[in-house]
């Protein structure tokens, strides 16, 4: 009876270890790892598309996280995204004329907001507007455009072909 209680304790810690190993890749995966909500100020980008960016991506200057995606909304009279960043209050020298991109992590990786520096002597405050933006890059489109829009698939012009293939 000793052998049976000891495999019981045995399967149970094992589950126990399996459900901790899960909560952490969970919140390792949904970025909640990092995720300060500390003293804060906002600015907004526009974008043509976003692709997948979440609310709390990233947003990164040199790689670094220095705040998060704090919300998505549809424009409706220009039918832009408009994406409100949070940045942390101790990254407060962040010029004014910098530019916003959206990036994925890896190949298949989630996607963030990085900020290229620019050169201004004024930083972002609270409420201004990213003016710089370039949008996401979907993997399909840049697929089909490898596909289709490669040398070997563009038709020849009806003279380019009748000059260069006769031989006088």
């Amino acid at each position: 009876m000793a052998q049976r209680h000891s495999f019981q304790v045995g399967t149970g810690l094992f589950i126990l270890l399996g459900f901790a190993a899960l909560a952490y890749l969970a919140t390792q995966t949904t970025s909640l790892a990092n995720y300060r909500q500390g003293p804060s100020y906002d600015i907004v980008a526009r974008f043509t598309n976003i692709g997948q960016l979440k609310l709390r991506a990233p947003v990164k200057v040199a790689g670094v996280r220095v705040g998060s995606v704090a919300g998505i909304a549809l424009e409706p009279d220009k039918l832009d995204a408009r994406v409100t960043l949070s940045i942390d209050d101790r990254y407060d020298k962040i010029p004014d004329d910098s530019s916003a991109s959206i990036f994925t992590s890896g190949l298949l990786g989630d996607q963030y907001v990085a900020l290229q520096p620019g050169g201004s002597p004024t930083n972002f405050k609270g409420g201004d507007e990213v003016v710089l933006t370039q949008s996401s890059m979907q993997l399909e489109e840049l697929i089909g455009k490898y596909l289709v829009g490669g040398d070997a698939a563009k038709p020849k012009s009806p003279d380019a072909a009748a000059s260069g293939d006769k031989k006088e």
